[in-house]
């Protein structure tokens, strides 16, 4: 496949777009945990304690601004914001499950002990 251009950037791959999509350390966790939900931010930001603020709303906006996330603002105050997947989003809730599985496969091999106590 030759290379192209979206938004000023250049891709070599479908790989490559893919992963600048939903790739990264944060928006896959927060796709998985929006798959069945609709969460508003504080409640993200509780399920995943150890990401910033900064980057919560940044990876946020980029998942809206891509089509995956759907954010719902209401007219009060204080303002109350709603996250939702959309269909899009939910296309990638099946690649997200097999690298999760995947994961799991590899944190069992290593013996490490992962299970809730």
């Amino acid at each position: 496949m030759p290379e192209f251009m979206y938004k000023n950037k250049l891709y070599y791959n479908p790989v490559e777009f893919a992963m600048d999509r939903i790739g990264g350390t944060w928006k896959m966790p927060i796709l998985w945990r929006l798959q069945d939900k609709i969460m508003r931010y504080s409640q993200l930001k509780k399920d995943i304690p150890h990401i910033t603020d900064k980057m919560l709303t940044t990876q946020l906006r980029e998942l809206e601004e891509e089509g995956f996330v759907h954010r719902k603002v209401y007219p009060v105050v204080p303002p109350k914001v709603e996250y939702s997947i959309t269909e899009k989003g939910k296309t990638c809730i099946p690649i997200i499950e097999t690298i999760r599985n995947y994961g799991l496969y590899l944190i069992e091999e290593a013996g490490i002990d992962h299970k809730k106590k």
